[in-house]
């Protein structure tokens, strides 16, 4: 069994013995193991770390995860190195001891899912700690933050849309939060900085070999200007489980969840029913009924009912903004002369005919109306245009004459 004492006379300047705990905890077991959560919060980091080390844990499972880890070397070791490495590359380790730990992500500790019969439906508790790069308080940046998720092989309406909502979310001040893959993602962070904002991309491999490689000068940009975040040791390959453990931190860290596009079995919409279990404002933009690349989103819908229907970043704002200050806009067609038209005027241009004129008794009685009302509603219809008095009666103003838009120069009586 490896020593549990940690050989502390090696830790780097200023790498405490809380913070180097917690990075062996991070290599001895993935992330969101709620044992291991459990146990750092009832002991602190330093006092689990060795009581999983000398087998002091009731879960068999997790203390044949810790004997079969060990076999790949000593944790303190690899803290350390890990730490110096963070130096390095002129990364940073955030721990829930810090100021700028965003308090946000502990909200999965309550988070439990239907159903869950994964691992990874099960293993949801918060993160440890975070590597991050960029020069930013990771808690200021996820402030006012949405998450914009997505399907890889998006389609050309998917792309376009990604990057119009995380431009329009971008230029209001709000960050845009995604995982840095192809497709979606990489549209939605891309929008962002096209906008000057800030974006954040949450890897599933260590902040020094972002995946994947052919967005290497996407993740560069974003470093420079925004952040790079993952809970795994820097040189942690991109497994295929970890994107799932990671598309929770995504859900937990930001205010609400946009999901673009994504397909019946996509990994983005684990990030949505991630968010919906936190209750968290959770939010679909619809695709073409025709496309593969809709039906998990349409799905989604479908299945939840507090998931909502959002067509553009105002509706977006509507759900994660402040209440009543950020409510989109009614949806209207071109206001028309003739929308603003009291019931006795509109019975009259209905009277007058399609061709030719009619006079003002004839038209007041086919509207129905007294002969005094019929002329004060004539008056006005020509005032706006609508109509033409000629020598036998009103005809209708030429179409070319009539005005299309624009409301009633005053309102009709």
């Amino acid at each position: 069994m490896t020593d549990p004492l940690p050989p502390t006379s090696g830790a780097p300047s200023g790498m405490d013995e809380i913070r180097l705990a917690r990075i062996a905890l991070a290599w001895l077991v993935e992330p969101g193991s709620r044992s291991v959560f459990r146990l750092v919060e009832r002991f602190g980091p330093v006092d689990a770390l060795r009581r999983l080390l000398a087998g002091e844990v009731a879960d068999q499972k997790l203390r044949s995860t810790v004997e079969s880890r060990l076999g790949a070397g000593d944790p303190w070791e690899a803290a350390n190195t890990a730490a110096e490495q963070t130096g390095r590359m002129g990364a940073r380790l955030v721990t829930p001891e810090d100021e700028e730990w965003p308090a946000r992500v502990q909200d999965l500790k309550r988070l439990t899912l239907a159903s869950a019969d994964r691992r990874v439906d099960q293993e949801t508790a918060p993160p440890l700690c975070l590597w991050v790069r960029g020069a930013w308080p990771l808690d200021e940046v996820l402030q006012r933050s949405v998450a914009v998720v997505g399907s890889r092989a998006a389609t050309p309406y998917g792309l376009h849309v990604a990057t119009e909502i995380a431009f329009g979310l971008a230029e209001r001040n709000w960050t845009v939060v995604s995982g840095g893959a192809f497709g979606i993602d990489a549209a939605a962070h891309r929008g962002a900085l096209n906008a000057g904002g800030l974006t954040v991309a949450v890897l599933a491999c260590g902040v020094d070999r972002p995946y994947p490689m052919g967005n290497t000068a996407l993740f560069d940009r974003i470093a420079d200007v925004g952040l790079l975040v993952s809970e795994w040791l820097p040189g942690a390959a991109p497994l295929r489980p970890r994107f799932l453990i990671r598309n929770r931190v995504i859900a937990a860290a930001t205010l609400g969840t946009v999901l673009v596009e994504a397909a019946a079995r996509s990994g983005a919409t684990q990030t949505l029913r991630r968010a919906l279990a936190m209750r968290r404002p959770s939010m679909v933009l619809p695709g073409p009924v025709t496309s593969a690349m809709s039906v998990g989103a349409h799905e989604l819908l479908r299945e939840h009912p507090e998931a909502r229907l959002v067509t553009g970043v105002p509706h977006i704002l509507e759900e994660v903004g402040r209440i009543g200050a950020d409510l989109a806009p009614p949806v209207r067609g071109p206001e028309r002369p003739r929308d603003m038209l009291d019931d006795e005027s509109a019975l009259i241009l209905e009277s007058v005919p399609r061709r030719g004129a009619c006079g003002p008794d004839a038209l007041a009685a086919r509207a129905g109306i007294d002969l005094r009302t019929a002329l004060r509603k004539l008056s006005m219809l020509e005032r706006l245009g609508l109509i033409v008095r000629r020598d036998d009666g009103y005809a209708l103003a030429p179409a070319g004459a009539r005005p299309s838009s624009g409301p009633p120069r005053q309102p009709a009586r």
